[in-house]
């Protein structure tokens, strides 16, 4: 973090990766609190020498005769691994400051198997961030972390209770053992199922004796023996003929089917339920249940589904898989975060991964990418529909993962005139990062990675091409908006280039699908835009994004700032205060005339 950088950020507010406490002779006690949280999440900046005053931050300073001693003591503390139950390696950072010294260290986040650190030698005092808080773990969110950091995997774990011959499904069993022989014939024929299992490891040595392992029973168990392994269902499915953001989980679904099979039986129904609703009506190899032509949109569904299946916490007996299919978009939720960060999701080599035999057996039959390219097959094929990019919230605290398939087009018709307007040449990939700039407002590398088949280095250049045309800004390592001069033009009122008319196809093609189905919101509005203006008027001042983000119970600012923040500005309901500096850290959002007009409309 540069000079500049902390500045910006003492400006603003303490949040999910930035916490100060005033420290001014001795290191706080609950400063180990908040290094457990950052080390279980998402890593962060603590910084001494800053209090907080009537909501805002001030630079108070480290005492220049105590500095020594309180960043000695710190740091000893944290690689003593008597405080904590991990040794945490954090570089200091000394700050000048309106004439005082600052202190501040880095903490990254912990390894999946040195999680979770907790103090004093007691689990219980195991904390995760969220927000700008320091929250102690529950005892349901101990287990899971302590599940996930266990050197043995849930799902090799052998079964005593479950006998071979009465908690197999033969005919699961059977059709995989054939689509593994199609597919992999230089491995050595094996018919008897005792020894097929065997030989590829769904059978353990318990004491001596062979148990099934846990991955046995959910891959080709009984449907009641995997009822009794796993006293929650493995997925729910949900149709819900209405966009996502005019639904309320009050609404009922209008299909649904709960699976409490095998995975492979799951499996089976999932696409049986996909063949009916896809663009293009097609048919499996009833063989191998499988496309033969296997379409974009299709191999994304499939990576999709199917990590939803292997990758999912099955040792976490009180949340379930699901899968919402709205008009414009799908929505994968697992119980289990990704062990890797966005970026690292978007290279090709192999993750980290929560079940290993589940997901090798999939594997072993092509019904999933090779190793660590399942999201990017995700990506690739979703940009090739010329779709909006999916999004990932990775919530480490919570321990969950959701991807959201978006069916909305990236390059709208308008965006197209827009961009030969410009007259300069793009290819896909740029002008897929422009339509996707002119949409957030401000977008990263990842980001533009998103819209780029997962091509880390296509985006870089992508960006850098972009701003040489002063088409876009760098606002430093990691942040580009558009220029000025193309943000004026892209905002000028009454231009058929507006905001509104590029993104004029989105709004409407859905609930005219199903009108009937649709919850009522005043004209073209968005129930989370909606959200956002009500807050502003309630609140009935100017609010910070934080204050926003926190009014509406919201602890992902990327999932805020894209899917409530943006269209709040986009449909002209909020303005910003200042509108020729995003990136200020004094930004704050305010409820236009117009925003006052349509909430008073809905009384």
């Amino acid at each position: 973090m540069t000079r500049d950088e902390l500045i910006a950020r003492l400006k603003g507010y303490e949040w999910a990766d930035f916490e100060c406490k005033k420290a001014r002779n001795d290191v706080p006690k609950d400063a180990y609190s908040t290094v457990s949280a950052f080390a279980n999440t998402q890593g962060g900046w603590l910084v001494f020498g800053v209090s907080e005053n009537s909501g805002q931050l001030e630079v108070t300073g480290v005492d220049p005769a105590a500095f020594d001693r309180v960043q000695d003591a710190f740091l000893t503390t944290l690689r003593s691994g008597q405080k904590l139950n991990r040794i945490i390696y954090a570089e200091p950072h000394v700050y000048e400051l309106e004439g005082k010294r600052i202190l501040a260290f880095f903490i990254p986040e912990s390894g999946r198997y040195q999680k979770p650190v907790y103090l004093n030698g007691n689990p219980r005092e195991s904390y995760v961030r969220r927000a700008a808080r320091d929250e102690r773990m529950t005892a349901n969110e101990l287990q899971r972390f302590l599940r996930d950091g266990a050197e043995q995997s849930w799902d090799s774990v052998g079964l005593q209770d479950f006998t071979i011959e009465s908690s197999i499904d033969g005919e699961t069993l059977k059709w995989y053992q054939d689509q593994f022989y199609r597919r992999n014939q230089e491995q050595r024929q094996i018919s008897d199922p005792v020894e097929f299992l065997l030989e590829w490891n769904f059978i353990a040595h318990q004491s001596g004796k062979p148990a099934l392992t846990r991955a046995a029973i959910l891959l080709f168990g009984l449907d009641r023996c995997v009822r009794a392994l796993l006293p929650r269902p493995v997925l729910d499915y949900q149709r819900i003929d209405t966009r996502f953001e005019n639904w309320s989980a009050e609404e009922r679904w209008h299909d649904r089917l709960v699976f409490e099979e095998n995975l492979f039986k799951t499996w089976r129904g999932l696409i049986a339920k996909y063949s009916r609703l896809a663009e293009h009506p097609f048919k499996l190899d009833p063989a191998t249940l499988r496309r033969n032509d296997d379409p974009p949109d299709y191999i994304a569904f499939r990576e999709a589904t199917i990590n939803l299946l292997i990758h999912q916490d099955y040792g976490d007996q009180n949340r379930k898989a699901s899968l919402k299919w709205f008009t414009d978009r799908i929505v994968f939720w697992n119980p289990g975060d990704a062990y890797a960060t966005t970026a690292q999701l978007l290279e090709s080599n192999e993750k980290e991964i929560r079940n290993p035999l589940i997901v090798n057996a999939f594997r072993r039959i092509g019904l999933s990418d090779q190793a660590g390219t399942g999201i990017r097959a995700i990506l690739r094929n979703w940009n090739e529909l010329g779709w909006r990019p999916p999004e990932f919230v990775n919530d480490k605290s919570g321990k969950s993962f959701q991807l959201s398939l978006r069916q909305e087009p990236l390059v709208t018709e308008a965006m197209e005139r827009f961009k030969a307007g410009l007259g300069v040449r793009l290819s896909p990939e740029q002008a897929a990062v422009l339509a996707l700039v002119a949409r957030q407002a401000q977008i990263t590398v990842v980001d533009a990675g998103m819209v780029t088949g997962a091509n880390l280095k296509t985006a870089h250049d992508a960006l850098a091409y972009l701003c040489q045309q002063q088409l876009l800004t760098r606002l430093d390592d990691d942040i580009y908006v558009l220029a000025e001069p193309i943000r004026a033009r892209l905002e000028q009122p009454g231009s058929a280039t507006g905001q509104e008319k590029l993104h004029e196809n989105e709004q409407t093609h859905s609930e005219q699908d199903h009108p009937a189905s649709t919850r009522q919101v005043p004209g073209k509005y968005q129930a989370s835009a909606l959200q956002v203006a009500d807050a502003l008027k309630t609140e009935g001042k100017p609010m910070s994004r934080a204050e926003l983000q926190q009014s509406l119970g919201l602890s992902d600012r990327e999932h805020f700032s894209k899917e409530y923040l943006q269209p709040a500005l986009t449909s002209g309901l909020v303005e910003m205060t200042i509108p020729d500096k995003i990136r200020s850290s004094k930004q704050k959002y305010r409820l236009t005339t117009v925003g006052e007009k349509v909430l008073e409309s809905m009384k």
